[in-house]
């Protein structure tokens, strides 16, 4: 299975349903099944300290705590949930074509929307019972399959 790395809270955003579009400075044409892996490291939120502060700005304070979750309970350095790659799209085309329909209500304040990037919509989002610890990797990486749960 395809994986991609997140750092968190994101990784954790999108385990938890809040997220569904990640936003990215690169298209892909894969489409399918994909694991999002939360990243051992924590750039670009700027390490520990920086963590706390960012789970403390809305709405991340707000979104993790409706999941019973904070900077010092959040996954790092493991698989977190399965979904699919539905599409990818230019993010100027965010809110006219893909609009509220494929967006959770907090995408635009979880995501980098400016020109230039792109949105990757994340459907069908399973999150993990227990995550898998496995060492992430930059772009898109693949995961021994053998690693997940049998569905």
């Amino acid at each position: 299975m395809k994986a991609l790395t997140l750092t968190q809270p994101w990784a954790s955003m999108v385990a938890v349903g809040e997220k569904r579009i990640e936003t990215r400075s690169w298209e892909t044409a894969y489409r399918g099944p994909l694991a999002i892996h939360a990243g051992k490291n924590l750039t670009p939120v700027g390490g520990v300290r920086g963590l706390r502060e960012k789970c403390g700005e809305h709405p991340f304070r707000m979104l993790l705590a409706r999941h019973g979750l904070d900077a010092e309970t959040l996954p790092r350095g493991c698989v977190v949930a399965t979904c699919r790659l539905a599409t990818c799209f230019p993010t100027s085309e965010t809110t006219a074509d893909y609009g509220a329909s494929l967006m959770a209500p907090w995408d635009i304040e979880l995501g980098d929307y400016s020109h230039g990037r792109y949105g990757w919509v994340l459907a069908d989002v399973e999150p993990l019972e227990e995550p898998i610890p496995v060492r992430g990797h930059q772009q898109l990486w693949n995961l021994d399959d053998a690693l997940l749960p049998a569905s």
